[in-house]
């Protein structure tokens, strides 16, 4: 049997200026991975996460 999808789902945010900056401080890309409410949060969650490539609070988006 196929299993049920819940109402929660485990999502990925990614850090929007390592991602659009090229001449950062190293090569990687801050990611954190989250849960979220799938009736209740439609769109793309945005949420303000420390980057420790840019070494400060940026804004982080959800990836697919």
């Amino acid at each position: 049997m196929a299993a049920k999808k819940g109402v929660r789902i485990v999502i990925t945010l990614e850090c929007t200026e390592c991602r659009t900056n090229p001449d950062k401080r190293s090569p990687g890309v801050s990611r954190y991975t989250t849960s979220k409410n799938r009736r209740n949060v439609t769109g793309r969650l945005e949420l303000k996460k420390f980057c420790t490539h840019c070494n400060k609070h940026t804004v982080h988006k959800e990836i697919k």
